[in-house]
């Protein structure tokens, strides 16, 4: 979870993976910084004691700490793989990740029901995000995606210029995180902009926001009752989620309705359902005095929507249309929902769990590493597809689809 700095600055590039794109020259050194390293960390110790930090604090999280230079490199990166709106949703709700967010929403099925009653948001907003953010905790301690926070985060306060201010304040939240007995330097493993847990908390949220829903005595984002917790108030205060109201509807849209497809025009259901929207799959608009926005992401020939307010809550976790509807998708078909009605031009089915399975091994084997045959398609099978696209003459976009499978199979 993110505050909106955060979100806007970092974010696995946002939502087309943050790429390997690297500046002019290796990322050694800051970006822009008058002196050392070693003394930066010696006097900024008198601003960590304005807020609060002990020095020995300080000096546990401090000693021996080497700044994380690569994330230099990874805050201007550039997306590596431009994916179009259904290969994104396509990748995000894989086979893989539906039996996984099922057994996740099964075994938490108590957890999640006691979290509705308490702070209305509903079962599906947080599978969505659970899922998106840590695979329903399946990434929250992989070596592959999260490292030790203080490292990325002293690098950034130290060195990066643009948002000094901005890192320098987070870097002293995850020293408070420590002193507060919540969490110890080895343990807070996050994201390269320091994101931590199931539902990726930066420090700002974790004190401001976190919640101790387990009784354990302290706030932790890598118990999912706590992280759950603290992500239902997130989007309840900082969101303005509206408790009882779904995200929204998918919608068919008459001609002459289309022009106001542009996600301004606010408007009850019931108004849209004089201009002639319906829903998708037939019947009745609940919620007819619900204001909402009509968005057509693809244009009219596409799935288009009817968002709430709740749309946005889940918007405000990372500023992305894209985003938001892919957690909103996920966790609908995470809880039995169906595919969207209608289907994006140019789009094709995703892969089953058995044919990404295939995908991995077949790279594997022709010597491209995708990090195992687990019919997951993370950052190494997607440069692994990229390598093989470009070997085989194809556009590297690194997406998994039904061309590159058959292309393997054909042995190019």
């Amino acid at each position: 979870m993110k505050g909106f700095d955060a979100i806007v600055l970092s974010r696995r590039a946002a939502l087309a993976l943050a790429g390997a794109s690297l500046l002019a020259g290796p990322a050694v050194q800051a970006q822009s910084a008058s002196q050392s390293f070693e003394a930066w960390l010696r006097d900024f110790r008198a601003k960590a004691r304005a807020r609060g930090i002990s020095d020995e604090v300080y000096d546990r999280v401090t000693r021996g700490l080497k700044p994380d230079t690569s994330v230099y490199a990874k805050d201007r990166a550039q997306p590596e793989f431009r994916e179009e709106l259904w290969q994104y949703l396509n990748r995000r709700i894989s086979d893989w990740r539906l039996m996984t967010g099922q057994a996740a929403a099964k075994k938490n099925a108590a957890l999640l029901k006691r979290l509705n009653k308490d702070f209305g948001v509903e079962p599906d907003v947080l599978l969505g995000l659970w899922g998106m953010e840590s695979a329903f905790g399946e990434l929250v301690t992989d070596e592959d995606h999260m490292k030790p926070v203080f490292p990325s985060l002293a690098a950034l306060a130290w060195g990066e210029p643009r948002r000094r201010r901005y890192w320098e304040t987070e870097f002293i939240n995850g020293l408070a995180v420590v002193q507060r007995g919540w969490g110890t330097p080895d343990m807070m493993l996050g994201s390269w902009a320091g994101a931590m847990g199931h539902t990726q908390w930066m420090p700002e949220v974790w004190l401001n926001l976190g919640i101790d829903y387990d009784g354990d005595g302290r706030v932790s984002p890598y118990e999912i009752g706590d992280a759950l917790a603290g992500s239902s108030r997130y989007l309840i205060k900082r969101g303005k989620y509206q408790a009882g109201l779904p995200w929204g509807y998918e919608v068919t849209v008459p001609p002459g309705a289309a022009r106001y497809a542009d996600a301004k025009s606010i408007r009850t259901v019931a108004d849209w359902s004089k201009l002639g929207l319906a829903p998708a799959g037939g019947g009745r608009f609940p919620h007819p005095a619900a204001r909402t926005r009509l968005w057509a992401p693809v244009g009219i020939e596409g799935p288009s929507f009817l968002l709430t307010q709740n749309f946005y809550a889940v918007r405000s976790y990372n500023p992305s249309m894209n985003y938001a509807l892919a957690v909103c998708h996920l966790g609908d078909r995470v809880l039995g929902g169906g595919d969207f009605v209608t289907p994006f031009p140019g789009g094709e089915r995703a892969l089953t769990l058995a044919e990404i399975q295939e995908v991995q091994k077949r790279l594997t084997a022709a010597g491209f590493d995708t990090g195992g045959v687990d019919g997951r398609v993370g950052n190494l099978t997607m440069r692994a597809v990229a390598n093989f696209q470009r070997r085989a003459g194809m556009e590297p976009d690194g997406y998994a689809g039904l061309d590159v499978l058959a292309a393997l199979r054909k042995g190019r």
